[in-house]
């Protein structure tokens, strides 16, 4: 059996743009993927803390050290600059290995510089 657990998360990541006009998804610093295990065009769930608002696109890598997270097309509906996001992914697991399983956390801060990480 498998079971579907959390694979990596990105806690309190700060919008800094949003663009309608894109075709659609969320732009994160390279960086910060890679840091939390998340793979380009990876499906992401999202939560915005400012509006309770929740959406799952997928995950395309923005450039390294630029601190950017973007909300693309539709996306660019449901947030606005300055909002607080949790960005999550997620991986079936087997229920064997389920029971020791750590899944990759970073914690943004102000300026969405990474404060601390866990299962890294």
């Amino acid at each position: 059996m498998q079971v579907q657990l959390l694979k990596s998360k990105i806690h309190r990541a700060q919008v800094t743009d949003a663009n309608v006009n894109y075709e659609g998804s969320l732009t994160i610093d390279r960086d910060f993927m890679d840091a939390a295990g998340m793979l380009p065009f990876e499906r992401v769930l999202c939560g915005n803390l400012a509006n309770g608002n929740r959406f799952e696109t997928y995950a395309i890598p923005g450039e390294r050290g630029s601190r950017a997270i973007i909300l693309n097309g539709a996306t660019a509906h449901l947030g606005k600059v300055g909002d607080r996001l949790t960005v999550m992914t997620f991986a079936w697991i087997d229920a064997a290995a389920a029971a020791v399983w750590q899944p990759k956390v970073i914690v943004l801060g102000e300026n969405n510089a990474i404060i601390s990480t866990r299962g890294v």
